[in-house]
């Protein structure tokens, strides 16, 4: 049992070269403090070799990349980047940076590049950051109506002319879900141009037809004038 009497349990994910990330989730909590379907299709894509970019065997596109994790929850998606060589800050709030460190620590022997989880509430200014990333991750960012605005902010402000934003999201029909999607693309598009990624080039099998994943990047500056 884990602390204030919550289940936890431990969610392990196989890489493609047979090594096995562990990945420590709570069964009560907040939407952070399990691993989301999306987060697994994303992490599991940075394997691909589409994603990869036909780059040669035993090289990966994210050696010695920097990667920031947005609402990055137990933290799955940015440490599949750091075992893939990358240099990544995972980020979410204050309540879920235990969990964050706690399954850092679980996983540092198969970690080749680095990692480190930092605070950061969507909206707030940018502080105590390095210059744009080249990749900024996100999964199942979009469900509440409130923080459509402030995760918009956030990502305007972190990425640079040469940042990829990788969104992975499950795409929902339930209540509001539809009408929350629709707005968060709406904005988006006003400063981003966006690219779908088909399905046929997700991981062979952990793949969804209600999961989606997209490229995002800021719009040529100058063709905005």
């Amino acid at each position: 049992m884990a602390e204030d009497g919550l289940c936890s349990f431990v969610r392990p994910l196989e890489k493609r070269d047979g090594t096995v990330l562990r990945l420590q989730q709570y069964g009560s909590g907040s939407v952070g403090c399990v691993v989301w379907d999306a987060a697994i299709v994303l992490a599991k894509y940075l394997e691909t070799q589409h994603f990869s970019g036909g780059a040669a065997p035993g090289t990966q596109a994210l050696h010695q990349r920097s990667v920031l994790e947005l609402g990055a929850g137990t933290g799955a998606v940015g440490l599949m980047a750091a075992t893939l060589g990358a240099d990544v800050i995972v980020t979410d709030l204050e309540e879920l940076q235990d969990l964050l460190k706690l399954n850092i620590k679980m996983n540092e022997h198969l970690i080749t590049g680095s990692v480190q989880a930092k605070v950061l509430k969507w909206g707030e200014e940018k502080k105590d950051y390095l210059p744009p990333p080249d990749f900024i991750l996100m999964a199942d960012c979009i469900y509440y109506e409130e923080s459509l605005e402030p995760l918009l902010k956030t990502l305007k402000d972190f990425s640079g002319p040469k940042t990829c934003i990788i969104c992975c999201y499950e795409q929902r029909t339930m209540g509001k879900n539809p009408e929350i999607e629709k707005k968060y693309f709406e904005l988006l598009q006003l400063d981003f141009d966006l690219e779908k990624i088909p399905l046929e080039k997700h991981d062979e099998e952990y793949r969804s037809e209600d999961i989606h994943i997209l490229y995002i990047r800021k719009k040529n500056e100058k063709l905005q004038l």
